[in-house]
């Protein structure tokens, strides 16, 4: 019997609860809270990895900086010696990006997903891959990443023997999107650079892939890591469809609320809700943070005034500032020689309690990013 499991009684006071809405700034402290971006934690990194359900890692320094923003005291070589210890692995996940996850959890995602990576791998190169027998072509790739490690540049040559009319793009997707690859070391390790190597997820860890993932635990753990969140949200975190059965199935031991556009919420009765009153302290957000890009509606930390300003017409999800809990400007490091500076443009005008609050938590930045060089902030005017 599952330990969190909770059901709900007539006349109980998860009963009650479940006619409230939650507006912005409750749903804002709520989830604040459970990304612990309304204090950080002291916790051993690994486990924060697995209570955030992974991070995101398309920007080889995201999950590092991600890590920082939540953490007391993190460095950068206590997750460096994870992935060189194989206890996390960078592999395509949640909406078939890259995300760096713990091992166990690897086992459990990536089946689970496989769904999600097929329909992308249709979307993008299904026209290409229409004639292709794809088994052959990913038992072909699995055996190559299984002999050796190889870059998508030489698996795509190498696929090219036995395809030679088929592109090498559309051949290494085929192969990343069907078979279970991670990133190996020095891939994801804080200073070192290279093109990604990647083998298959089994023959790095030893282990065969879970043949029935838990969906119904990994959806408790979403909402324990970004809720109360709607039907919509999950599928939007996850890339899935088809949720909502399996939600009839847990709704009997959670909670529920509507936002103030009427749509149900979900949540673990147990899982924090702090007044929307609670004090949020200035955060520094890396590229591509999860808290972005796990909900349908983003209102909740991202006011849509500003979306162009942070989700770049080529993918990429810039580094942001919190201010009030909610996103208000993008920052950067800009490093010329021995010098690094942190330049941040805010969204809006901010107060001196703010900046002052602001330029503190940047020096700290810097100090984690660039400890030996010289250091400056600048907050550029509105």
């Amino acid at each position: 019997m599952n330990k969190n499991k909770t059901t709900r009684k007539p006349g109980s006071g998860m009963e009650k609860e479940s006619a409230k809405v939650l507006d912005s700034r409750a749903l804002n402290r709520a989830t604040l809270a459970r990304q612990m971006l309304l204090k950080r934690e002291k916790l051993p990194v690994l486990d924060v990895v697995e209570k955030l359900i992974g991070l995101q890692a398309q920007s080889q320094n995201a999950p590092y900086f991600a890590l920082w923003s939540r953490m007391e005291d993190f460095q950068q070589d206590q997750l460096s010696e994870l992935i060189r210890d194989r206890k996390v692995v960078r592999m395509a996940l949640m909406r078939a990006t890259l995300h760096l996850v713990s091992s166990p959890d690897a086992f459990q995602l990536r089946p689970w997903l496989q769904s999600v990576m097929e329909r992308s791998l249709k979307g993008g190169y299904g026209r290409q891959l229409k004639d292709v027998d794809l088994g052959q072509l990913a038992a072909n790739g699995r055996k190559l990443v299984e002999d050796k490690p190889m870059t998508f540049s030489e698996l795509g040559g190498h696929l090219l023997e036995h395809w030679p009319d088929l592109p090498s793009k559309a051949a290494t997707a085929a192969i990343r999107n069907l078979v279970p690859l991670v990133q190996i070391p020095p891939r994801g390790i804080w200073g070192e650079g290279g093109q990604a190597a990647h083998t298959t997820l089994e023959t790095w860890l030893h282990q065969s892939l879970c043949p029935k993932p838990d969906a119904e635990t990994l959806i408790r753990r979403y909402l324990a890591a970004f809720g109360p969140a709607t039907v919509k949200d999950i599928q939007v975190w996850s890339g899935l469809t088809g949720l909502n059965q399996t939600m009839e199935k847990l709704r009997p031991e959670l909670i529920t609320f509507r936002d103030v556009h009427g749509a149900e919420l979900f949540d673990l009765p147990d899982a924090p809700r702090p007044d929307g009153s609670t004090p949020a302290e200035p955060r520094f957000l890396g590229e591509f943070d999860n808290i972005l890009l796990s909900h349908a509606d983003r209102s909740r930390i991202l006011d849509d005034r500003y979306r162009s300003s942070v989700f770049t017409i080529n993918g990429i999800i810039r580094s942001t500032i919190l201010i009030d809990g909610y996103v208000a400007g993008t920052w950067k490091l800009i490093q010329e020689r021995k010098k690094t500076v942190l330049s941040i443009d805010p969204f809006i005008t901010l107060s001196q309690k703010e900046t002052d609050a602001l330029t503190m938590e940047g020096a700290r930045l810097l100090h984690f990013a660039a400890p030996e060089d010289s250091q400056e902030v600048i907050i550029q005017s509105g």
